[in-house]
């Protein structure tokens, strides 16, 4: 095709070894150091300043400055789901990187996917939601129902808010280790945020993990029963 966009170029921005693994690192939602990357990516600062260069360039990412300090994040939402439906297509097809560590089962109960839950608990979730008839799923679309409204309500969480937002409320993601869907859009970020100021739970530094406490995973499981 020679009009229309260019997915090529996007394609061999992401295809790069070096580059997927620093945008896969910042799906965190953290902004980090062209040094933090450059070690995740496992190349020099060089190298990793030449492969930033060009994921900004792209717009895939922006930079931000503090003090002496330049610190990068994906650009927005898009860039954040393009990269979930991507991980989630390359587990669905089997194309998955074979490294397992003492990590590797606490990432796979709870962890950040960009800005939402994913993982063994987000998928709890999202199935105990639907079971119950507060989301309702239509192909690939994922709604808040009247009696879903009510319930996150109760959670403390301001759906006008939520609304006024140029991202979706409610968005399927489908979960790379579970290989099934997880709620993403501005209800899966509140969401979390909101276990977060709970004291349900807790980044791990340096980390995607989400650690619930003894008392938050019980309420968790309470407030999203198996379904």
């Amino acid at each position: 095709m020679k009009e229309g966009p260019d997915i090529s170029l996007i394609g061999s921005l992401i295809g790069d070894p070096a580059r997927a693994n620093m945008l896969t690192t910042l799906m965190s939602g953290k902004a980090l150091t062209a040094s933090e990357l450059a070690a995740e990516a496992g190349i020099t600062a060089q190298t990793a300043s030449s492969h930033l260069s060009k994921l900004e360039g792209a717009g895939l990412l922006i930079q931000r400055k503090q003090g002496r300090h330049r610190y990068f994040a994906l650009a927005d939402d898009e860039v954040g789901n393009l990269l979930e439906a991507m991980m989630g297509l390359a587990a669905k097809r089997g194309h998955m990187r074979a490294r397992t560590g003492p990590r590797d089962p606490a990432l796979r109960k709870a962890r950040v996917c960009y800005n939402h839950l994913a993982g063994e608990f987000g998928v709890r979730m999202y199935d105990s939601l639907a079971a119950r008839g507060l989301v309702v799923e239509e192909g690939e679309d994922v709604s808040l129902t009247d009696e879903g409204e009510s319930f996150v309500s109760t959670l403390g969480i301001d759906l006008s808010a939520l609304t006024s937002l140029r991202r979706p409320l409610c968005k399927s993601c489908l979960d790379w280790s579970m290989r099934r869907t997880h709620l993403a859009g501005a209800l899966g970020t509140a969401l979390l945020d909101r276990f977060y100021d709970l004291g349900w739970a807790k980044r791990v530094d340096g980390t995607r993990i989400v650690s619930f406490t003894g008392e938050g995973e019980r309420r968790f499981l309470e407030m999203f029963p198996a379904a």
